[in-house]
């Protein structure tokens, strides 16, 4: 009969612990008491639904570009581990590029550097992509979390027993079976945490999005500021983000949850 675990020690806060609480606790209240003495129904009335519009257009944005690049970043994946020199080097040139730029400098590169090349596009029929800055947006968001994308796919895809694959090669298994039958789900499971932190990330950098006039939530909300001047726009947006992101972390942690019940029996 298996012996049952030692209780976990909780620890007392520290002096710094407790001080650093004390400050969030003071900065909240205080911001709390900001917010319900500057209480402008008027304002709220107004901006309320460009706010909500906003809101959607940022989940719509970093929704299709997650979607596109996690479909990207399967082919770069697999070229990082290729064995062929070529996919290989090229696959480790797209992750450096993507990854070793600012976002914002990307945008700008597609967004103002494709517009150089207007003829070129329209020649071949892809200038209606190029001229309007929400494609734009998908495009350099969806290339840059590809790359992220593949080194946490490629990290995960490593991290199964090299016993997975020879064991499934023994059953005479396809390598492509293999891949999406055995491997896949089992490499999920170790990136889940992982990808949704790209999404958390993601959505805090589609505010870029808004220097190039696509009216996500942070552009809507410099829109607000611009026209009321009231800092409380801002907040406002802060607390919307903070939704989102709060969201996202207890859905992670209810599939994960789900995702790896099998282990605790």
């Amino acid at each position: 009969m298996s012996e049952a675990a030692p209780p976990v020690v909780r620890r007392p806060y520290g002096k710094a612990g407790l001080i650093t609480l004390g400050f969030w606790l003071l900065t909240g209240v205080g911001l709390v008491y900001y917010l319900v003495s500057a209480y402008n129904p008027e304002l709220i009335a107004r901006y309320g639904p460009l706010y909500l519009k906003g809101l959607w257009t940022t989940i719509s944005l970093v929704l299709i570009s997650f979607v596109v690049g996690a479909l990207i970043s399967i082919p770069v994946a697999l070229g990082r581990r290729s064995q062929n020199r070529i996919a290989r080097g090229l696959s480790f040139v797209f992750v450096y590029f993507f990854r070793g730029t600012p976002l914002i400098a990307q945008i700008f590169l597609v967004y103002y550097g494709f517009g150089q090349f207007r003829g070129a596009f329209e020649s071949i029929g892809l200038w209606w992509f190029f001229r309007e800055a929400w494609y734009c947006a998908i495009f350099a968001l969806s290339l840059n979390t590809a790359a992220y994308q593949a080194e946490i796919l490629r990290g995960a895809i490593e991290s199964v027993g090299r016993g997975q694959w020879e064991g499934a090669r023994s059953l005479g298994l396809s390598r492509l079976v293999i891949f999406w039958k055995i491997i896949l789900p089992q490499a999920m499971i170790v990136a889940l945490r992982p990808y949704a932190n790209e999404i958390i990330l993601m959505i805090k950098a589609s505010a870029i999005v808004a220097i190039i006039t696509v009216y996500d939530l942070f552009g809507e909300t410099r829109r607000a500021y611009s026209r009321t001047f009231d800092f409380q726009t801002y907040i406002w947006a802060a607390m919307f983000y903070l939704a989102i992101v709060e969201v996202l972390r207890n859905l992670t942690a209810v599939a994960e949850k789900r995702l790896i019940r099998h282990l605790k029996r």
